[in-house]
């Protein structure tokens, strides 16, 4: 189905950040996309209009129950001046499993993908072209119904914001350096027959005080460990995590605790593709030390929209660090990095189908 949306441009648009001055989540375009749903209507009433502030009712019950859920996504700018988005329609999928759990409306995914090309489109503009610039683009739903109450809402709006973003590595001219990770060993992340697969905030607002803790021990983010056991691993912050022991490269299950990771799945393809031994198995913490002090654990690194590939250099483990690869970006690492982002900006052929333009 082809969906068409009007539009009403932006008669004071602002002037554009240049490369440099680029600062994720603070700078965004002219435009954005809204829709509703209600009850019997479905979604309905999608348009393109001037960036601004929203009205919500103090009683809207996103406030109150946090009835929400986002998506993270990237518009890049190939040298020939095209605009690409990477698997749109997995961020469709994942939005469509993440409303059913928490008892949202579903979206057709051609629906989802056209608001989003229609909201980038009008703003193609802003895609910055400069070597590890992107266009962050978060799609979102909130509940609003006016009342309170605990029970799934009868109204909701759907929105789409945009904003420029610099290279994520920006300290070090846009290459890849490796990071500090801080395992937590005493609170969770998510839980089985919980939420963690789910891009929901609530998840987010319950990682910050681990987060807290890991800039306290100088390190960039927390390694999560399961729920009942403390003792697997499963995310790096809102990422996923692999790990190259010996000849194998590991990650976590999808089994309902962490997010189902658009990278992750790309991460994986490749490498299966390229030959190399790729297990989604339980891998404990254990297993990773041990593997760190036999000289074993060859690379890590987590896989995300943001940084498209994250190396770890350390990792801080009940008051003891653990360096790997002499804290260098590993060649497995570094590899995948530069396909994906080849795919993604248009310098590597898309051979999979992974992108899609924005015309």
């Amino acid at each position: 189905m082809s969906y068409t949306f009007p539009v009403t441009r932006n008669p004071n648009p602002k002037p554009k950040p240049s490369a440099n001055e680029l600062v994720f989540g603070k700078q965004f375009t002219d435009h954005m996309f809204v829709m509703d749903y209600d009850e019997g209507q479905g979604w309905h009433d999608g348009k393109v209009v001037p960036y601004g502030d929203i009205l919500i009712s103090p009683a809207s019950s996103v406030l109150h129950y946090a009835q929400m859920m986002f998506e993270g996504m990237k518009a890049y700018k190939t040298e020939d001046g095209r605009v690409l988005l990477f698997r749109p329609e997995m961020n469709a999928r994942r939005l469509n499993r993440t409303n059913e759990r928490i008892c949202m409306p579903q979206m057709d995914e051609e629906l989802f993908v056209a608001a989003v090309k229609a909201t980038v489109h009008e703003d193609k503009d802003w895609v910055p072209d400069a070597p590890g610039t992107s266009l962050y683009i978060r799609p979102f739903i909130i509940a609003d119904d006016p009342a309170l109450g605990v029970k799934a809402a009868k109204h909701y709006r759907f929105m789409v914001i945009l904003c420029p973003s610099g290279p994520y590595y920006a300290a070090n001219r846009g290459k890849l350096s490796t990071t500090r990770i801080f395992v937590e060993d005493e609170y969770i992340r998510a839980a089985h027959g919980g939420t963690g697969y789910a891009k929901v905030g609530g998840n987010y607002a319950g990682s910050l005080r681990a987060s807290q803790k890991a800039y306290e021990c100088d390190c960039n983010d927390v390694l999560w460990l399961d729920a009942h056991e403390h003792k697997y691993i499963e995310e790096v912050g809102s990422s996923n995590a692999f790990f190259v022991i010996g000849d194998e490269v590991v990650t976590a299950p999808l089994a309902g605790t962490i997010l189902p990771g658009i990278t992750r799945d790309s991460v994986l393809t490749l490498l299966r593709e390229w030959g190399v031994t790729a297990n989604e198995r339980k891998v404990s913490i254990d297993e990773v030390v041990a593997a760190a002090k036999e000289g074993a654990l060859k690379e890590a690194f987590a896989s995300g929209t943001a940084a498209v590939i994250s190396p770890m250099g350390t990792l801080r483990y009940l008051g003891e660090e653990y360096v790997i690869n002499n804290r260098e970006v590993g060649a497995l690492s570094q590899k995948i990095y530069d396909t994906i982002t080849g795919i993604q900006t248009g310098k590597l052929p898309d051979t999979r189908g992974w992108t899609q333009e924005v015309h």
